[in-house]
């Protein structure tokens, strides 16, 4: 019986449209893996549930043959992969699949590889020649073996994750791995050996990511620079230090191997360093990135703070333009967010450091070095968490400390002070004559805070003073305020509190 015109409306348009268009639309099907979206800050972490959406095909070839044979045979447009992952039975995958590019996504983060997942990894990981993407958590203990079946060339290798699961040790990469067409290297308590040949030949790597989480994994400021005279198409660079490195002991190596040549990442959008600032300023002195788009630093807690180069390096770098600060003091740690007229957090600054009578001097330090930067901030946030003043001799913070931070920011017309710091910070915006600095935020037209009536008390001295100068200022109390102090962390090496190490989260 022939069709009515009612039935024919009820037919699925799918099943009526050509190879070509059904192609378009499985390739606009495919997820946005790790990598692919440079905007994804999580892509060092592989892109939050990693690489599993690689099976995203899997499905779609079961829907009937048609799909199946069109799918397969346009595997390199699609980019189909098989993945190897924790438990899969990788012998028999290899046998009864076609020969597409592997994923090989392994994770022992609580425990050693048993005997059978060592076996599977190591016969993947023996298809060099067909493995497009590494991501590994494993321990120091299981690193022979997987140095030994690395210690080669992988020809079509574009993304590397390796970490460490006891970071107390780390794995050091073998000198004869290669991998020429690699975009993106992270190791977290892995690292490359001196005379790696892996970066040297690596022109279009895009991310790196370097951690130095113990003495045998340090790299000289000059090796660093010359592994990165050869990335000139890097757009995303992260160097973590997470064991302390004396200021001295890097300027005497610098004195003794000085770096002389300048090199320019032309494609970098992305900096973040942790370290101590004698490391970064030989870092900043001798890169260029024009294109600058997010700057992050944490610096160790050092004694002083000498910047000039960072200072070079901000103001040739067009893009760091900044309408708002956001200051977070926490008991491990103090941070800065700083933030254009629109858009997100662009620069972040902190110090590791546990006591708050510390931060604000070695903030306001950093920040009268970098404050000519910032004429253009118009909005100010003291934010902060609890402290736990562990010791007698960790009080109150030198009212000094505070002017010399606040006199960074000329132009300020809006001021938020948090609960928890208003009482002490009230204190501040007196001498200890009863008159005020003539100089403190001379723009400033709005004072927020929440706190209780005794700072409020303070803060309307201020405002009193204020009207008596003819630069009026408007007090406005909160009664349900929010304090919050986020990690300075792009999302999976943890934040610490008061000790040395990774604030960044990949």
């Amino acid at each position: 019986m022939p069709m009515s015109n009612s039935s024919l409306a009820h037919i699925a348009p799918i099943h009526i449209l050509d190879d070509d268009s059904l192609l378009n639309i499985f390739y606009l099907y495919r997820p946005l893996l790790s990598g692919e979206d440079k905007d994804d800050d999580t892509r060092l972490a592989g892109g939050g549930q990693g690489w599993i959406g690689e099976h995203w095909w899997f499905k779609l070839v079961h829907v009937c043959q048609r799909w199946r044979n069109l799918i397969l045979e346009s595997c390199s447009y699609l980019g189909l992969c098989l993945v190897c992952t924790n438990g899969m039975p990788v012998a028999d995958m290899l046998a009864c699949s076609p020969p597409l590019p592997l994923i090989i996504e392994c994770l022992y983060e609580d425990s050693d590889i048993g005997t059978e997942d060592e076996e599977r990894l190591m016969l993947a990981l023996e298809q060099r020649d067909r493995i497009r993407r590494i991501r590994l958590v494993v321990s120091v203990q299981n690193s022979q073996k997987l140095c030994t079946a690395i210690n080669e060339e992988f020809p079509i290798l574009e993304y590397m994750i390796i970490t460490s699961s006891d970071r107390s040790e780390t794995l050091i990469l073998p000198e004869g791995f290669q991998a020429p067409r690699l975009h993106q290297i992270v190791l977290i308590g892995s690292a490359l050996p001196i005379r790696s040949q892996l970066l040297t030949t690596t022109v279009g790597l895009v991310t790196l990511c370097l951690t130095v989480d113990h003495p045998s994994t340090y790299f000289h400021p000059n090796i660093l620079h010359q592994w990165l005279s050869f990335t000139p198409l890097l757009e995303m660079l992260v160097i973590i230090f997470s064991i302390s490195v004396s200021n001295l002991d890097v300027e005497r190596e610098l004195t003794r191997t000085p770096i002389t040549t300048q090199v320019t990442l032309p494609n970098l959008r992305w900096f973040a360093f942790q370290g101590v600032c004698a490391y970064s300023e030989a870092l900043f002195r001798w890169i260029s990135s024009p294109r600058l788009e997010k700057l992050q630093i944490f610096f160790l807690q050092q004694p002083t703070f000498s910047i000039p180069y960072l200072v070079q390096f901000m103001n040739a770098t067009r893009n760091l333009r900044f309408s708002s600060a956001n200051f977070k003091f926490s008991d491990g740690q103090v941070e800065v967010e700083m933030y254009p007229r629109e858009g997100i957090c662009s620069f972040r600054i902190g110090v590791i450091c546990q006591h708050l009578d510390l931060q604000v001097p070695f903030i306001a330090q950093i920040f009268s070095a970098l404050s000519h930067i910032f004429p253009t901030v118009e909005h100010l946030a003291l934010e902060n968490e609890e402290h736990n003043q562990s010791s007698e001799e960790h009080g109150a913070v030198d009212r000094f400390e505070w002017h010399k931070l606040l006199r960074s920011f000329r132009n300020v017309k809006t001021l938020r002070v948090d609960d928890g710091l208003s009482e002490q910070f009230s204190r501040c915006l007196q001498s200890d004559n009863g008159g005020l600095p003539w100089d403190l935020l001379p723009e400033l037209q709005e004072l927020t805070y929440s706190g209780n009536n005794k700072a409020g008390d303070v803060f309307t001295s201020f405002i009193d003073a204020r009207q008596n100068t003819d630069r009026p200022v408007t007090l406005v109390r909160r009664n349900s305020p929010h304090s919050s102090v986020s990690s300075f962390e792009p999302a999976a090496i943890t934040s610490v509190n008061g000790e040395a190490g990774d604030n960044f989260n990949t």
